[in-house]
């Protein structure tokens, strides 16, 4: 979904913070000295909004002119070719303004509201092409600490045995206490053919263990299919891109040639992606009207419901499964939780990750961008997304065991089920 101004999406990772607005004040105290200390550039900015009222920002430019006057650097410290961290981008003053919008999208409490400075917004686009380097997972702030939502299928961190709700402890020897996403995925990511060594603990450990993983470059898979015989179609759905809506309709064709009346709809390890795909997957099932997901806006803006658009191909003759898992996100919960309100699907699985909020990415200037919390989602029954997560019909947990036996109990409920 993009328009001149935003672009709306709903992935559960990625970047890091800030907001012009922060700045747009600074003659609310109408101190011209301030005013003259800042270079033409960052007042012309500033000054292009109009001043929230009721603050002073006086503080702010005293501050200002304080490190002008006043900072010296206590060492000028060396940069390595090796180095992972990013160049830092844009002129002093202007790294100073991203700072400050970064602390003021940080004062906001929520994980998935930060500013995007040019070097992690044009991270953050090449997220969106579908083809980066690195290690193919999706990573979140969760309970404050670093975790993971999902490995993608297929990736070094998949192939690595990396699993949703681990907790990463350190990256290469560095603690991620504190350290926030935009420089946690710049820790991870690397050349191709190199190793980032992730010290990670997870339920049923005793203790942590490193996991080194080989980066490579990173392709998003969208859709697989397999005929399980005995009347069962599986259709794995990793992510909702921008395309995925037609291969959807492809898989869900080639469903219905193949003679199977029961479905396996399997987003387990899915992080979410465009909300539109969603909505025009869960028309193939529903009728029109019927609503998918709502956009509650606390009263900011009138409340967006979004309908199915009704190609409602099945009759009731279909039975159809959804597994879901911890990696299961946003736009997977939104899908899962419409066809299981509706009465069209059976939820098997663990409970989901519990991304309940919308997100809108705008501009600020041409190289940056805000990435803000604007709406909870609400399901069709009024309730918003559990932060802990949709709970399956049947909860079916994969053990230790179950992995180094390379046995898929959730996928063995969904069969019996359908059977």
């Amino acid at each position: 979904m993009y328009s001149d101004r935003t672009m709306r999406f709903f992935v559960a990772g990625a970047v890091i913070l800030t907001t012009l607005g922060f700045v747009s004040g600074f003659a609310i105290g109408g101190n011209a000295r301030v005013q003259s200390a800042l270079p033409a550039t960052v007042a012309q900015a500033i000054g292009a909004e109009v001043p929230p009222r009721g603050v002073d920002l006086s503080p702010v430019w005293k501050a200002w002119r304080i490190m002008d006057e006043q900072f010296v650097p206590a060492s000028v410290p060396e940069r390595t070719a090796s180095s992972t961290e990013p160049e830092p981008a844009g002129t002093p003053e202007e790294r100073r303004v991203y700072g400050m919008i970064q602390g003021l999208a940080a004062s906001l409490g929520d994980p998935y509201t930060f500013f995007l400075p040019p070097v992690e917004q044009k991270q953050f686009e090449e997220d969106l092409s579908g083809e980066f380097s690195g290690v193919g997972m999706e990573i979140e702030i969760k309970d404050e600490v670093l975790t993971v939502v999902a490995p993608l299928k297929g990736t070094p961190a998949d192939k690595a045995g990396i699993k949703p709700n681990d907790v990463v402890i350190k990256i290469d020897g560095i603690s991620t206490t504190g350290l926030d996403i935009t420089s946690a995925v710049n820790r991870i990511r690397g050349p191709k053919g190199s190793t980032v060594v992730l010290h990670m603990m997870r339920d049923g450990w005793t203790e942590p263990r490193d996991v080194s993983v080989v980066r490579d470059t990173i392709s998003l898979p969208i859709i697989d299919t397999e005929d399980m015989g005995n009347g069962i179609y599986v259709i794995s759905l990793h992510n909702f891109t921008a395309n995925s809506p037609q291969l959807f309709r492809t898989a869900l064709r080639e469903f219905v040639e193949s003679g199977n009346r029961k479905l396996i709809l399997d987003v387990r390890g899915n992080p979410g992606g465009y909300l539109e795909a969603a909505v025009d997957m869960a028309s193939w099932f529903l009728p029109s009207g019927k609503i998918v997901v709502t956009e509650d806006y606390a009263g900011h803006q009138e409340n967006v419901h979004h309908r199915s658009r009704g190609y409602d191909i099945f009759n009731s003759n279909l039975q159809m499964v959804i597994l879901v898992d911890e990696g299961s996100a946003s736009a997977s919960e939104i899908l899962a939780g419409a066809l299981k309100h509706h009465g069209k699907a059976t939820i098997v699985g663990a409970p989901t990750f519990g991304k309940g909020s919308v997100q809108e990415l705008i501009p600020i200037t041409e190289t940056t961008g805000l990435k803000i919390t604007v709406a909870r989602w609400l399901m069709p029954n009024g309730e918003q997304i559990p932060l802990d997560g949709i709970t399956p019909d049947h909860v079916v947990e994969v053990t230790e065991e179950d992995r180094a036996a390379d046995r898929d109990p959730q996928m063995e409920k969904a069969i019996e089920l359908l059977r």
